[in-house]
This record gives C-alpha cells, structure tokens and sequence, in this order.
C-alpha cells in the first residue's frame, strides 16, 4: 500500500482521515496529525523547511495558548509532503527534512532530505501523568530520543555552573536561581536542536530528582548501620565539641531544612564534619550533588572529590560521578566550614541507570498541557542555531557603546562617587563607555519608588547629564520588587497586580530591620505596561540609558525552597506558578523593550538580566551570570557557563569581572600580604578573560574594582589590565562586526570549539577554551601562580601565539607560556582581523588609520560590518560592509567593494596592513598596530599584495 499526496503553500489538496490497522492519519493545512493506535495523537506542523514542530496529547486536545517562546508558528507558507509507506509509517517530508510517524506507537524519526537518520523519538519514550495545580489540570510530561550517534556533543541548556561543556551523558535541573539561567533548548553536532516549549520546572536526561543519602545502606564513623556520623564544632581554636549525633540525610539547603541544625548552634568560625561509610545497593555509575555555601570539601575513598566556596547567603552546586559496586563500602567525609550566619549544605544522589539510557536525550517537566518541541535541522552548529532565532526572535546589533567597557561597584553610593569614578577614568584616560548605578540609589523604605534618593543624588538628571558630557553612558538597576508603603506598590495592588504570599507571611528583606514587599506579576501585559510606564517616568526621561534588570528568577526570598518560592510567585496571569516557573525574566525583559522601543524608536533598548529564558535574545537583553564568587573555581566556571549559555542562541553573556561576593580575607587584606597579592592576580587573570566575552564588565563588592583601587599605576596587575582594556578597544572593528553578525546572519560571539571545527571530536569535552568569533581562540588563566598551561589546537588549522607570534601545528597538545600579564590566545591561519585606531570611548572620531592583520597560511575572509551604532536603522537596511579576503596561493589582501550605505559613514578609510606568517612571528604590543605602509580604501575595491 503507497499512498501520496502534496500540500504546497496554503492549498492543501485534501483534508481526510486515512486508516489502517496500524493507526489513523490526516493531512492539515500545516503538517499532519496522528492517532496512532496506542491512542496518543502526534500533530506535525512544518515552522520552516528546517523546522518542524511536535507536540503530542494522549487525548486529541491541544492548547490553543500561544508560545510564550516561539514567535513564529507553521502559517501553511511552506511546501510539504505526506505519503505512507509499507511499514506502517506516514512521512512528512520539507525540502530540508523528513518526519517519519510510527502509526502504532505514534513515535517520530528525523531525517535528512537523503534520508539519514538525525534524531528519532525512542519507542514508548513518552509519558504522560495527569497532575492537578490549584484547580488546573494538566500533566508531567517526558519525551525521550534516542539518539543515534554516541559520539556527538551536546551543548546548550542555558547557564549553569559545574564545569561541564559536554551535555551528553549528563543531567540538569532546570529552574531558575541567582548564578543559574535554565534554557530548554540543546544543539547537536550531528547538527540538530531541539527546543523544548514548556515553563516549569523541568529535567534534561535522568527525570528523577537527586535522592537523599539514606537511598544507601549508610554507616557511622563506628561502623553502626542507618546513619553517618556529625560533628559540630562550634569553635575551630579550641575545638570545642558542640555535640556529635547520627544523621541519615545531609540536607539543609533551604530556609525551611536549616531549621533541623542543632538548636543553639553558633555557626560563626564553625566546622562541621559528616563522616562514614556508604554502600551501595547498585553497581554503576552514582551521579552525586553537593550544595554547599562556605569552605566545603568531599572525600570519597581518601580521593578530593570537590573543593569550594561560596558565600553564605549564596550557595552553588559541585558535580561528581562515582563508580560503586552493589555492597561494598566506601568511605566518605564531607568537611564544612559555614561562612556565618545562615549557611547552606546538602549532598544527594542519583543511583545507576543503563549507560545507554544515561546518553539518550530526554526532557521531563513537571507541568503542562502536552508535549511540545520544536526539532531543527542544519547543515553545521550555527545554522541551527540560525534557526532557533528564526522560531524566537531576531537577536539585535547592540549599541556600540554596550561593546566598550563597563564600571560597576555594589555600590556607588552618592553622585559624587559616580560622578569622581568616570572623571578619573578620563583623567587617566583608561577608556570607558559605561558607568552603572547598582542598587538601593532610593531612600531606604522606598524600594520600587524608582526615584532617587535626594540627600545622596541631589541633582539626578545633572548627574546623568554630566556622565554624557564625560563621554559615557549609564545603566541603573531596576528590580521588579516593590515595598508596600510605595505608591507603585498601591499601583500595582489595586488592579491585582502584585504577588500577595509575600506580604501576607510577613516576608521582610535583609535592609535595616527588615521591610516587607513584593514582586509584580510580569505575566499580566497591564502590569508590563505599568512598570515601564513607572520607570519611564522616574528614570528614563532623565537621560538613563540601559537597564539592569536584578533578581528576575524571581528572587522574591533568597534559599526559599522551591514549592515556597512557587507559592511567592502564585498564581500567574496565565496559571499556576508550577506551570509558569521559569519564563518570569522573559516576560519581563518584554514589557521594558516593547514600552521604550514604543517610547523612542530610534534608540536601541539595553537590558542586562540576572536571568533568562528561551527567545530572551529578541527582548535587547545581555545576561550576566549572577553573583558568583571570587574564586578561582568560579573563575573557571564561567567558562562552561558562558559558552553553554551562548551555545542556547542568546549570543550576548557577560560577568561580573573578578567576582561578586567577597572571601573575607580579600576584604581585609594589606599591601604586602599573600591574600593582597591573590587578590590582584586573580582580578588580572579574571579581566584578561572578561576582554573576551561578548560584554566586557566589571562589577562586585569590596574591595572597589576600580583598576587603581586593585592595584597601583605600574604594578603588572594594573598594567595588565590596562593592556587589556586597550585591546578591547582597538578590536572594536572586529568586535562590532560580530554584533552586526548576530542580527544579520544569527552569529554566536562566545563559540564552542565545536562550532567551527566540530570534525575533531578531541575538542568536544574541552572546559577551558572557547573561540570569540572565529579569529581568537581564549584560554583562561584559572590557577593561582600559574605561568603556564596545556592548550589543545584543534585540528584543520595551524595556530599562531599571538602574544608571541609563534606557530602551533593543530591537532597537537602543548604546554605554552602564561606570564602573569598575558593570557594564552591563539588566532588560526587564515583569519584577517581589523584593529581601529586607539579611542577611549566608542563614539571617538580619529583620523588615525585602521590596521589589518593577515594570519597566513590559509584562505580567509571577514566581514567588517558598520552602521549608525545606536538606532534601528540597520533593520532597514542602513548598515554597510567591506569582505575581507586574503588568498594564500595569490598573497593577495583584497578589500571588497563596500556594501551598503548609512547616514554620516565615512567614505574613504586609511588602512595598514600587517602580514604574519610562520617565519616572521612578532611579540604583540598594541604599538605593532601603529606600524606599516598606509593604503587608502575609498569604498571600490582594493588588492593589496603582500
């Protein structure tokens, strides 16, 4: 039996149903639906050629709500196919791909327009439980795939902060939390996406949450079964015994579990230590889940299985794997010195499922209507990424000022302060562009009044108007919270527009003695267009140019556990909290860009978030990766967070430079002192790596973070640093470029190895390096006294040094040097990278020429993207750009004829070229930029030979 007919466009040659034994089918104005014969429903639609949606009832109904992440849904504009196969399956086939049904299990396969296998949903690896929130019905839900290569990368999933690169194999939680940003959407090498629409809470790989250490046979540090033993020490001088008892669980992660700690205990200058022996009742792989706040650190069998900290208020989480055998022992001990005050500590597990399964493909979520997903195909990483954005919206160029730098402290604290800090930027002529008005700028118990403190900020708009006169733009921190005795609090209260939990417990916030308040429901459109209406009002028409949007997980009380932090933010505009958990930033991040887009067309919107959700990147957003720690773990695991984060098709992260909370011991540190002299290093080696991430930024607590209040003019920290800045500036050309990429081709800044050389699988697990665009592959310093460390060279490409200039063959391993003012960076043959002239702020006209350097031994080619750096006109086609092309066999630099045209672009450029190739490698100093015959480029094309 072959049956076949064709839908094209909006003319679909017939709507029926189709039966056999197996199941039933039809064809619809978009796609196809299925009931296959174990009663489920598959619906098809076709989004795009590349794009297929599915979702999946086990009764026929299918929301009718639109997506709050997808933006562009099947319209019936795109060709398709259908025909039904001897094999009981029916095909949906694109000019890109095919969608092959299973008619008895209703189960879908991928495949390329040749027919190859990409991805296929597993037989029965779907699931539906009927659950019930606050009256509204709907189900768990988990969709598994089996994917048909072991050998791919998975990357994506948002930011998160454990180390790891390489999603496959592995398990995340997903729901949103200070330093953690859940995205459920993961790329392929095998060149496939799938976007995952739900907003609960939610799992990819193993569903089950982690399980309480009782999940073992445990023992005591007196072999005596059912429990490990405590002990709490209340004062590490003396050793003081504050008691020892018995604890089957270590689970004190949240404001309601600390509460089970020893009654009395004093947890300033503490340790307390869980010690014995665990047995397993499964052989295989555990996977296990520190949450820690303070000095922490886990043995397993005499092995250091994780070393951390975090401030107390804080907590993270470390990762680890242990291989156990089904009833044997292993010795364990988990060592805790709490920071004061509140502190936070758990360990949990996860017991051995099949490794096969451990490496399919699975999303669980707690609540919704169907499953819902979106697979996208293409022919490398970023076209699939290419295609997310075309489902969820356009990420913008930003303004060209957002790529310059920016200064930020917790916390300027008058106009003055902020007004001296920029003035001294420019005295010293370290260039800037940014200068950012952290929190609490209102008076004490006016948080959410949006107005500023008059006894500390007496002249608001003079003070912004002055930081526009030094040359520099302005941010603000605006957060979603309000107190109750605030007007906008009463705005929002009276139309029903603010979260009531909060304020009926009585939740007070840590300012003075504790003020009560609330967040408003960003889902609600009204209450969007009200607090942009407020901000408007209150900051903008004072001249504030971008928005830094705090605490939008949201963070209504900091370690609440989730089913309270649910119940704070309960219910939603559209539902129960449980179903709506994780899209609160995204919604609010919507109303300020549609009100200030709305307001001033003709200035584009910035917002820096504390979190993010799918489709985010359309709302002019940059998220920051939280308020981690200054340490060199967090350091290092900013890399993973920022890469994956991208890798989720939201090109613009960033981080706080040096860290946000303080270890004690830098707070107090003196000249001269070891902590003084770590203290400088690691903001050096943390800013060396902060010049190469989509925005460069520095934020955190004290010590100030100004450059000179880190180290003195002169010190190899403060001349690092200043390097480092100046770079940045001279790459503005080749920076901006790529911001005109992200909008015009849906490029990704901070790239995974595996983005451009994803045929040498030896770069898939790699944690340390990451390529910023295509021309500079970034390798961190993250290790105190470090001068050294292993790179890997990806295969396909020589590499040069560029601090040095010399040449690494790819496919190799090697030590190379890391001087304390130096961080290893590494450019590929072939790439052709434009420097500008040197500025100190990014609106600055030099009649310098620009330089352009030719790395040799490869064809290459860059686009250098221009346009009117801070409006939207690119959007309708005011923007320019100039290929870039060198040919190795000609030796020939060729500057294509320009492109495109906008208002005030200059028509002719001085540039200099500089070759580099593999017998001429010279140190780089931004003086080598200064250097070289000039050539005129007038707009018509220009070959240089070599």
């Amino acid at each position: 039996m072959m049956k076949r007919f064709f839908a094209y466009g909006l003319m679909v040659a017939s709507i029926f149903w189709t039966s056999c034994e197996d199941g039933n089918y039809q064809s619809t104005e978009t796609g196809l639906e299925v009931k296959s014969a174990n009663g489920d429903v598959v619906r098809l639609d076709v989004v795009a050629d590349e794009i297929i949606q599915v979702r999946t009832s086990p009764t026929g109904n299918f929301s009718d709500q639109a997506s709050l992440i997808a933006i562009k849904s099947a319209d019936g504009s795109v060709d398709f196919s259908i025909e039904e196969d001897q094999a009981g399956k029916v095909i949906l086939k694109t000019a890109a791909v095919q969608a092959e049904v299973d008619l008895n299990g209703g189960a879908v396969r991928f495949l390329d327009a040749d027919g190859k296998t990409v991805l296929q949903e597993q037989t029965e690896g779907r699931s539906f439980k009927p659950v019930t929130v606050d009256g509204v019905e709907g189900y768990e839900l988990r969709q598994v795939w089996a994917s048909p290569d072991d050998e791919e990368a998975i990357y994506g999933l948002g930011q998160h902060q454990a180390h790891e690169m390489n999603y496959k194999g592995r398990n995340e939680e997903l729901f949103q939390y200070n330093t953690k940003v859940s995205v459920p959407f993961i790329v392929s090498t095998g060149n496939y996406g799938v976007l995952w629409d739900n907003y609960s809470l939610s799992r990819y790989g193993d569903p089950r949450p982690y399980g309480q250490m009782d999940q073992f046979k445990l023992y005591n540090a007196e072999g005596e079964e059912g429990s490990l033993t405590a002990t709490y020490v209340d004062d590490v001088d003396t050793e003081h015994v504050f008691t020892v008892r018995n604890e089957s669980t270590i689970d004190y992660e949240n404001l309601e579990t600390i509460q089970n700690f020893p009654e009395g205990f004093n947890f300033n200058h503490s340790r307390i230590t869980w010690e014995g022996q665990i047995e397993a009742g499964e052989s295989g792989l555990h996977h296990f889940l520190m949450y820690y706040a303070g000095y922490t650190k886990i043995w397993i069998n005499g092995e250091l299985m994780a070393e951390r900290w975090r401030t107390a208020w804080n907590p993270s989480v470390a990762k680890f794997q242990v291989e156990m055998t089904a009833g044997e022992k292993v010795d364990l001990k988990l060592e805790w010195f709490p920071d004061g005050g509140e502190s936070y500590i758990g360990l949990k597990a996860l017991s051995p499922v099949d490794p096969q399964a451990q490496n399919q493909l699975a999303f669980f979520s707690e609540m919704g209507d169907e499953i819902n997903y979106y697979f996208i195909k293409g022919d490398n990483l970023d076209e699939v990424i290419s295609g997310y954005r075309e489902l969820t919206g356009k990420a913008q160029v930003m303004p060209k000022w957002a790529m310059g730098f920016w200064q930020s402290r917790e916390r300027y604290k008058t106009q003055d302060e902020l007004l001296d800090v920029l003035k001294e930027f420019r005295r010293r002529q370290i260039p800037i562009d940014n200068i950012v008005q952290d929190w609490s700028f209102w008076e004490e118990d006016q948080w959410g009044s949006q107005k500023f403190d008059l006894q500390r900020f007496p002249d608001p708009k003079g003070m912004i108007q002055e930081v526009h006169d030094n040359n520099a733009r302005i941010m603000i921190s605006v957060w979603p919270k309000f107190y109750t005795n605030t007007e906008h609090y009463k705005q929002f209260d009276e139309k029903g527009w603010m979260y009531q939990q909060a304020v009926k417990d009585s939740v007070r916030d840590w300012i003075a003695d504790g003020y009560m308040g609330s967040f408003y429901d960003a889902y609600n459109p009204g209450a969007r267009e009200l607090f942009w209406d407020q901000i408007r009002d209150n900051l903008y028409d004072l001249g504030i140019d971008a928005w830094w949007l705090d605490a939008t997980e949201p963070d209504i009380l900091s370690n609440a556990s989730i089913a309270y932090r649910k119940a704070l933010m309960n219910p939603t505009y559209y539902g129960p909290a449980t179903k709506y958990f994780n899209a609160y930033a995204l919604m609010n991040a919507k109303g300020i860009y549609e009100g200030q887009r709305d307001y001033n067309p003709d200035e584009r919107v910035f917002i820096l978030t504390r979190s993010g959700f799918a489709g985010m990147q359309r709302y002019g957003t940059v998220t920051w990766s939280g308020d981690v720690g200054t340490v060199w773990e967090d350091l290092r695991a900013q890399i993973t967070a920022g890469v994956n984060f991208s890798m989720s098709g939201m090109p613009y992260w960033t981080m706080d430079i040096g860290g946000f909370c303080v270890e004690k011991r830098y707070e107090t540190a003196r000249e001269g002192s070891e902590d003084m002299k770590e203290w400088r290093e690691l903001n050096t080696r943390w800013y060396q790596f902060g010049a190469f991430v989509p925005l460069f930024r520095v934020h955190g607590q004290y010590p100030f973070r100004e450059i000179w209040n880190i180290a003195p003019e002169g010190h190899p920290a403060y001349s690092s640093m200043l390097f480092y800045n100046k770079l940045r500036y001279r790459l503005m050309p080749y920076i901006y470029s790529l911001t005109g990429a992200v909008y015009h081709k849906d490029y990704t800044i901070m790239r995974a190895l595996a983005m451009d050389y994803a045929h040498d699988k030896s770069v898939y697990d790699i944690n340390d390096q990451y390529l910023f665009g295509s021309a500079f592959m970034v390798c961190p310093v993250g290790e105190y006294g470090a001068t050294e460390r292993e790179v890997y060279f990806p295969a396909g490409k020589g590499w040069y040094d560029f601090n040095t200039g010399a040449f690494h063959q790819g496919g190799s391993t090697k030590v190379v040097a890391a001087p304390y003012e130096r961080m290893p960076l590494f450019v590929p043959e072939g790439s052709v990278i434009p420097f500008g002239p040197e500025i100190e702020h990014t609106a600055q006209q030099s009649d310098e020429p620009y330089t352009i350097m030719v790395f040799t031994g490869k064809d290459g080619s860059f686009e250098w993207y221009e346009d009117e750096a801070t409006n939207y006109n690119y959007e309708e086609g005011a923007f320019s750009s100039i290929v870039l092309n060198w040919n190795e066999a000609a030796q020939t630099l060729t500057l294509g004829q320009r492109s495109g045209s906008f208002e005030g672009m200059a028509e002719k450029k001085s540039v200099r070229v500089i070759f580099i190739d593999q017998d001429n490698g010279t140190p780089f100093e931004l003086a080598v930029l200064n250097r070289g015959k000039v050539y005129e480029y007038d707009g018509s094309e220009l070959q240089i030979a070599r």
